[in-house]
């Protein structure tokens, strides 16, 4: 089983900040990628942030410049940086990652229980 436990998010004023991380534990051998992913009431899921393995990184264009994602592949953690939040930031963020868990597997995505970040106006 892979477990990815995030942590972080909250209730913040627009202009203001929140660190996510997000942590992959259980049956690891490579993880190949992780980000996270947004969804608002009404609204389809959407990508925000992804970084891989090689360090490449990836990100929504209505949040490059504010949010920054970072991953140690040795520890298999992922942080996502949010800066000058705005209200329309205002989500579930939920954590993903493709995983291979063991030898005899093929890499899946999983998902994080998801974690609430509100920007009031």
């Amino acid at each position: 089983q892979v477990q990815l436990v995030e942590s972080g998010g909250g209730l913040v004023q627009a202009g203001g900040s929140l660190d996510l991380s997000c942590a992959a534990s259980g049956s690891v051998l490579r993880v190949y990628t992780m980000g996270w992913y947004r969804q608002a009431p009404g609204r389809q899921r959407e990508l925000v942030a992804q970084i891989t393995r090689g360090l490449v990184r990836n990100y929504q264009d209505s949040v490059k410049g504010r949010f920054t994602i970072s991953g140690d592949f040795v520890s298999n953690i992922a942080y996502l940086q949010m800066n000058s939040l705005k209200p329309e930031d205002t989500a579930v963020y939920y954590c993903s990652a493709d995983v291979q868990p063991t030898d005899h597997e093929n890499y899946r995505t999983y998902w994080g229980q998801g974690t609430q970040v509100t920007v009031s106006s």
